[in-house]
C-alpha cells in the first residue's frame, strides 16, 4: 500500500467530507481532478484511476496529481489533527502561539499573561521543551515587560533546560537499546543486553532510574521489561515496579499526550507482576488500564485492547480459570480491530492454543493452523523467542493427540533450524528439554523412569526465580512423568 492510501485510510467519515470541503475552497478551476481522484483512491477504483486520463501515455500528468493531492492531504491532516486535538499540550502550545502574535502587536500585557498561564500548565504536565520555548520568549521579549524578574527567568530556564537535556540523554538511550533488542530479537544477534544497557547509559551520563515523566517511566519500562523477557527472568525487574507505582501514584492530571504512556506503564506492570505470579496484583493494574483506556471516548481502546485481553486471559489461565480464559480468548479473537497489530493478534492466538494444549484439546489444532507464515516471517516479525516458542508449543500439541511422525517432524526440524542459535545465546535448558520430549516421543514408557523425571526437575531447580511460560512448558513435560493432566500440574507447579 503506497503512503496517499494508507493516509485517506486514517480518515474517517467526517475527515472525508472536511477534505473534499477543503479541496473544492483551494480549487479555482472547475476541470480540477484531485477530488475526482480522492474519490477513487477511497473506493479504490483501480479500473477508473486508469481512465482518468484519456491519454495513456499521460503519466506525468498523473504522478502530478498525486503529488498535489497528496501535499494537500498531508497539510489538511494536520491542520486538522491540531485544530480537534483537546490535549492541555496543545492548549499550551496554543497559548504560546497566540503570546508571539500578542508581543509583535505590542499587546505586551495580555501576551505575558498567556505565557504564565502557558507555564503553569506547562509545569503540571512536565513537559520540558514546552517550558523551554515559554521561557526563552519571555526572556527574548523580556524588555517590554519591566514588571518581569529576568533573574528568576533565566534560573527557571536554566533548571528546564537540564531537565530536558537528560530526557533527551535518557530518549537516545532508549532509541539505541531498542535497535538493539531489534537486532536480538528479530535477526537472533547474540550480546550481553545487560552489559550493552549499562554501557550505553554510562556513555550518555544517565541512569535508568531517572524518572522524569510519563514517557521516560514508559521508555524505561520498556527496556526493562524486554530484558526480563530475553532473560527469562522477571524478578530482574523488580526495583523499577515500585518506582512505577510510586510516580503514577503522585499523579493526577493526565493530558492526552500522557494518556498513551500512562495505559502503557499500566501495563508493563500488570506484565512484570503477573510473570512473577502475582496474579491479584496484576488484575488490579489492568482494571486500571481499561479505566484509562475508556477515557476520552475509548481513544486508544483498540489500539490496546488485544493486549488487554491476552494479559486478563492469562491471569485467569495460570489462576486456575482455564474455562474463562478460553472464552475471553476466543471471544477477543473474534471481535479483532479493524487494524489489530499482527504482532498481539498472534500473541493471543498462541495463547490461545497454549490453553487448549493444556488441556489436551484437540481444538487446538484450529488455532496452530492459522499460523500460515513460514519460521523466517514468524522470526522477522515476531522475534527468535516467541517463534521458538510457537514451534515448541506445536510439538507439544501433536504429542499430546498422539500424532507421533508430525511430532517428531517438527522436532526434527526445530533441531536443524535453531540447535546452533540456542548454543549462540547459551539457552541450553530449551535444547535439553526438546531432547527430552524427543525420548519421550520415540519411547513415551521411558517417562516412568527416575531419571526422566530428574532431567525434568533440574531444569526447573536451575533458576529459582524461572519465567511463568518456561515453566509452562517443564510443567507438560512433568505430567507426563507423573501421569498427571498437565493443566493440574501446571496449576501446581504455579503455586510452589
Amino acid at each position: 500500500m503506497n503512503a496517499l492510501s494508507e493516509i485517506i485510510n486514517l480518515m474517517n467519515t467526517e475527515d472525508n467530507k472536511a477534505f473534499m470541503a477543503y479541496l473544492k475552497k483551494k480549487n479555482t478551476r472547475d476541470d480540477v481532478k484531485n477530488t475526482k481522484l480522492f474519490k477513487l483512491l477511497k473506493t479504490d477504483d483501480i479500473n477508473s484511476l486508469n481512465n482518468l486520463y484519456s491519454d495513456k501515455n499521460n503519466n506525468d500528468a498523473y504522478h502530478a496529481l498525486r503529488k498535489r493531492l497528496y501535499d494537500n492531504l498531508v497539510l489538511f491532516m494536520a491542520n486538522r489533527t491540531f485544530e480537534n486535538n483537546t490535549g492541555e499540550a496543545h492548549d499550551v502550545l496554543r497559548l504560546l502561539v497566540v503570546s508571539r502574535l500578542f508581543l509583535e502587536h505590542k499587546l505586551t500585557k495580555t501576551a505575558f499573561k498567556c505565557l504564565t498561564k502557558a507555564e503553569v500548565k506547562a509545569i503540571t504536565l512536565e513537559h520540558f521543551n514546552l517550558l523551554n520555548e515559554i521561557y526563552h520568549t519571555q526572556i527574548q521579549y523580556a524588555h517590554l515587560n519591566p514588571a518581569l524578574d529576568l533573574n528568576i527567568v533565566i534560573e527557571k530556564f536554566t533548571a528546564n533546560t537540564l531537565n530536558m537535556h537528560r530526557e533527551e540523554q535518557l530518549n537516545l538511550g532508549y532509541a539505541l537499546l531498542r535497535r538493539e533488542l531489534a537486532e536480538i530479537q528479530l535477526k537472533g544477534k547474540v550480546i550481553d543486553f545487560r552489559e550493552f544497557i549499562m554501557g550505553t547509559m554510562q556513555k550518555l551520563g544517565v541512569s535508568l532510574n531517572d524518572v522524569l515523566t510519563y514517557k521516560s517511566l514508559y521508555q524505561i519500562l520498556f527496556i526493562a521489561n524486554e530484558y526480563a523477557t530475553l532473560n527469562s527472568n522477571y524478578s530482574l525487574v523488580e526495583p523499577f515496579v515500585q518506582k512505577s507505582y510510586a510516580f503514577i501514584s503522585g499523579k493526577t492530571n493526565t493530558d492526552n499526550s500522557q494518556l498513551y504512556y500512562h495505559i502503557y506503564i499500566l501495563y508493563f506492570m500488570a506484565n512484570i507482576h503477573f510473570r512473577n505470579r502475582r496474579f491479584t496484583e496484576s488484575e488490579a493494574y489492568l482494571d486500571k488500564m481499561l479505566e484509562q483506556m475508556l477515557l476520552q471516548n475509548k481513544r486508544y481502546y483498540q489500539r490496546f485492547s488485544l493486549r488487554y485481553f491476552l494479559l486478563v486471559a492469562l491471569n485467569k489461565n495460570f489462576s486456575g480459570d482455564a474455562t474463562t480464559a478460553i472464552t475471553i480468548a476466543e471471544k477477543a479473537l473474534k471481535e479483532l480491530p479493524k487494524k489489530a497489530d499482527p504482532v498481539d493478534e498472534n500473541d493471543l492466538r498462541a495463547c490461545l492454543a497454549m490453553f487448549l494444549v493444556q488441556q489436551n484439546n484437540s481444538t487446538a489444532l484450529k488455532y496452530m493452523a492459522q499460523f500460515t507464515y513460514t519460521d523466517s516471517w514468524y522470526e522477522k516479525k515476531l522475534g527468535m523467542i516467541w517463534t521458538i516458542r510457537k514451534n515448541l508449543l506445536e510439538i507439544l500439541m501433536h504429542t499430546g493427540l498422539e500424532n507421533t511422525e508430525l511430532a517428531l517432524s517438527r522436532i526434527k526440524n526445530f533441531k536443524r533450524r535453531y540447535k546452533k542459535y540456542l548454543a549462540e545465546v547459551k539457552e541450553d535448558r530449551v535444547t535439553n528439554f526438546a531432547l527430552l520430549v524427543e525420548r519421550y516421543i520415540l519411547k513415551s514408557e521411558i517417562a516412568a523412569q527416575p531419571a526422566f523425571k530428574h532431567g525434568i526437575l533440574a531444569l526447573l531447580d536451575a533458576d529459582a526465580k524461572q519465567d511463568i511460560f518456561v515453566v509452562s512448558f517443564l510443567a507438560w513435560l512433568l505430567a507426563k512423568a507423573e501421569k498427571k493432566p498437565v493443566y493440574e500440574v501446571t496449576i501446581r507447579l504455579m503455586q510452589e
